[in-house]
């Protein structure tokens, strides 16, 4: 009876399984394959993203380890199919963002870790190292749709500049609809030595005033704003900025979110209200707290990643130990801490992942919506 089943019919019960279970029942038969294979959207909409844990090292010849959110298992996947070394930088939908390491310019790669295809995206129009690199997402019909933003970096000086490298005072932009690369504004020396020093990828877009963020890996911490539409900078402060022991942005509901914490303190959240002003809106909880930031509170390594989607946020430090989760409950507008034993068991000394070691690692966190459709764009 199930092989028999009309398409549309299948396709219903399929949008009610979780990505991995999708892909199991994909292998059944060819039936359900090719149902699957038709309908690759279906259920990925209704699932909360995926936390990919992502090697901060090479990852050629590595795996990355997901979590899936709703049963709160991990998954290993090899990303052997990547052609030179990477590092992370971001995601977009169901797509990643690497940085080749084999080269000292920015060199950007992207790929579906889930149908193994890969894209290099062409050569900046100015070589630089180490800019400051954002992700927008676009609403568009063909996906995936996109854009990066490259703010400063360093550059070879022109000719007859008297050689070495400069700061490179220019905002760069690509767009994957035209599959090009423009410089689209400037920015003051200042801000581009901080961009280039100070600012690591980690960036947030507010879709509702077209503005890009980054925050300062210095204390004490600062942001960085970009208008696009009027192409202007602008400083924010941070709340405690020069008590903060980490600090990350993300953006949640609508809203600019800031988590940082004290050393051998708490740990908070922080909206952007307006006029600038900071609201506290949540604290780690004591017991929690202390079970992340052990015996000497010690904050320093916390990583943060925030779903825009469902508006959770994700505290981790490396793959093997544990991670915060602050996410809705199930009551609607109830809101609660979870704690998420780390990769291979929460032990902070890697673990096993159906029968193969796992090692501890530093890793970058991100927010995936996994993707099983092959894409022209490749």
């Amino acid at each position: 009876m199930w092989k028999d089943l009309p398409f549309d019919v299948l396709s219903t019960i399929f949008s009610f399984l979780s990505p991995d279970s999708l892909a199991r029942a994909r292998s059944v038969c060819r039936q359900w394959h090719t149902c699957a294979r038709a309908y690759p959207l279906a259920s990925e909409s209704n699932h909360p993203s995926w936390f990919i844990a992502l090697p901060l090292r090479n990852l050629t010849q590595s795996n990355c380890f997901l979590l899936n959110p709703v049963l709160t298992n991990w998954h290993s996947l090899s990303l052997d199919f990547l052609p030179i070394p990477v590092r992370p930088v971001g995601s977009v939908g169901g797509f990643l963002l690497l940085r080749t390491t084999n080269s000292t310019t920015l060199r950007l790669i992207l790929c579906n870790p889930f149908t193994r295809q890969y894209k290099h995206l062409p050569l900046l129009s100015i070589p630089r190292s180490n800019p400051a690199v954002g992700v927008v997402p676009l609403h568009s019909t063909s996906f995936p749709s996109f854009r990066v933003y490259v703010a400063g970096g360093m550059s070879e000086a022109p000719y007859g500049g008297g050689g070495g490298a400069t700061y490179e005072p220019t905002l760069e932009m690509y767009d994957s609809n035209q599959d090009t690369w423009k410089v689209v504004g400037n920015l003051p020396m200042e801000y581009a030595v901080r961009m280039t020093v100070w600012t690591p990828n980690e960036c947030v877009y507010s879709d509702d005033d077209g503005l890009l963020y980054w925050i300062t890996s210095a204390r004490a911490y600062s942001l960085m704003g970009y208008e696009i539409g009027s192409k202007t900078w602008r400083e924010l402060r941070v709340p405690m900025a020069d008590k903060l022991e980490f600090a990350a942005l993300v953006w949640r509901k609508g809203r600019l979110t800031l988590v940082g914490g004290t050393c051998g303190g708490d740990a908070r959240v922080w909206e952007l209200s307006e006029g600038d002003n900071w609201v506290m809106v949540e604290k780690v909880p004591v017991e929690m707290g202390m079970k992340f930031a052990g015996e000497k509170g010690s904050w320093a390594g916390t990583k943060c990643v925030g779903s825009e989607s469902d508006g959770a946020i994700y505290l981790y430090k490396d793959v093997g130990s544990g991670m915060l989760v602050w996410k809705e409950n199930g009551e609607k507008g109830k809101w609660d801490w979870f704690w998420i034993d780390g990769c291979g068991g929460g032990g902070g000394g890697g673990g096993v992942i159906r029968g193969k070691q796992v090692s501890n690692l530093q890793i970058k966190g991100l927010l995936i919506q996994p993707n099983l459709a092959l894409s022209s764009f490749f």
